[in-house]
């Protein structure tokens, strides 16, 4: 199978708005922000984890059941972590769907796809995860890393993950943790200050990371997300706190 196309929708570009820290709130200002961290995006990621995140995602692929010769999505893929992971698992006659709407993003991803030979069976989409451009019951298994989070509809993004997914299929959604802990909570918003902001604003980008700390706030608990999962219409919910309840994976299965 040769390499897949990145395929490009002008549509979805990313606004050239100015970042506005307190008004994060559209989809257009989540995806101008992610476009901009998009060069510096995996490096960071590296430096603020200490290298802990690489472990995270393959537990996060692991529990969606994933085998060889699946078809599967991995929904605000960003540059491709968790969607290498995947093609590693399904093999080369599987078949591996990365959507993001930052096309910067994805530009990322498929420069890294180009560099690893064996990473062949994967193609890069652009675009939205409220209304995900695939058909009822098409994937086996399906990822999402660091992106329910983020979408300005997290019940509608939930019920796209289910309408796609195929019955019996699981969805792996890995996340920071908001905890209902005090100390887990005040550990997560010290670290955010302390550490997350000022590594980010040696790259430029302390404000934009400014905005992590609210985006966590106004998440949802695991048990929280248990009970979205199973509202849409999942048959099963369940959420792990992994990293000492920093990190959190709801996997919940069709």
């Amino acid at each position: 199978m040769g390499t897949m196309q990145l395929q490009l929708h002008p549509t979805l570009l990313p606004p050239s708005s100015t970042f506005r820290p307190k008004s994060i709130r559209s989809s257009n200002d989540r995806q101008a922000l992610f476009s901009r961290i998009a060069p510096v995006y995996d490096n960071l990621n590296d430096l603020l984890s200490l290298g802990q995140h690489r472990i995270w995602k393959r537990m996060a692929v692991s529990w969606t059941g994933v085998k060889m010769g699946d078809r599967v999505l991995d929904v605000c893929c960003g540059s491709g972590d968790l969607s290498f992971l995947l093609s590693e698992k399904v093999g080369s006659d599987g078949k591996v769907t990365g959507l993001d709407f930052s096309r910067d993003q994805l530009l990322i991803a498929s420069s890294r796809q180009h560099s690893k030979k064996h990473f062949r069976n994967i193609e890069w989409v652009e675009g939205d995860a409220l209304n995900l451009p695939f058909d009822d019951g098409w994937f086996d298994a399906i990822t999402m890393g660091y992106g329910l989070r983020n979408v300005v509809d997290k019940h509608k993004a939930m019920q796209e993950i289910l309408r796609v997914l195929k019955a019996g299929s699981s969805v792996s959604i890995l996340d920071f943790n908001k905890s209902n802990d005090s100390l887990t909570s005040s550990i997560t918003e010290w670290m955010i200050d302390n550490v997350v902001v000022p590594v980010a604003s040696g790259y430029g980008l302390s404000e934009e990371y400014k905005y992590l700390k609210s985006s966590i706030r106004e998440f949802l608990t695991g048990k929280e997300l248990e009970k979205l999962a199973l509202k849409v219409g999942f048959s099963t919910a369940r959420h792990y706190e992994i990293s000492g309840g920093l990190m959190g994976c709801l996997v919940a299965k069709r």
